[in-house]
């Protein structure tokens, strides 16, 4: 398993993050060697959902306010269809997505994780998956939409639920790992 010693990565929630895709891919980074950080426009904690009711709370490791871009190797954006929703109406969540993309770092964005993506302009072009109700949205956005466990183009971890986070936590890995900048255009 590749080694991510020194890697910085910024998991980007709200409230309504689906628990398991957010702490899941934390506990498997953290194994590899990286450090997470749990960034949210929220201060103290976030409250998680689970499957279908309110689940634990994670303590909020850096305001959005305070993140760069550049303090980070990669960043996954949890899914659950509360988190993303929040997010995409949150100007500094999207522009953080869309600097991430412009910068070519790695992404990660799992379930309705990617409508983050679709607000942010930067999914067009790019053959990605995800739950399956916003595959019509994803498609609108320009993404070429594939119903697989886990997609990665041009450095972008895309996944489709939580039945498939062994696959996108290796596939995360395997992307953090590299260090790999993409050349990727915001539209």
């Amino acid at each position: 398993m590749p080694q991510l010693d020194g890697k910085r990565i910024a998991i980007l929630a709200t409230d309504g993050f689906e628990q398991s895709e957010l702490l899941e891919p934390k506990k498997a980074l953290e194994q590899a060697g990286a450090k997470v950080e749990v960034v949210s426009p929220k201060q103290g904690h976030i409250c998680g959902w689970k499957m279908k009711d309110w689940g634990d709370t994670v303590p909020v490791d850096r305001p959005l306010s305070a993140a760069r871009v550049e303090e980070f190797d990669g960043l996954v954006v949890p899914g659950g269809q509360i988190n993303p929703d929040l997010l995409r109406v949150e100007p500094k969540a999207v522009q953080f997505v869309r600097d991430f993309f412009a910068s070519g770092k790695p992404i990660g964005a799992i379930c309705h994780g990617p409508w983050l993506l679709i607000e942010a302009g930067v999914i067009k072009g790019c053959r990605a998956t995800s739950y399956h109700s916003i595959k019509t949205d994803m498609k609108n956005a320009g993404a070429n939409w594939v119903d697989e466990p886990v997609v990665v183009d041009k450095g972008l971890v895309t996944s489709r639920k939580p039945d498939d986070l062994k696959q996108f936590s290796q596939k995360l890995i395997e992307e953090f790992a590299e260090g790999r900048h993409h050349q990727r255009m915001v539209a």
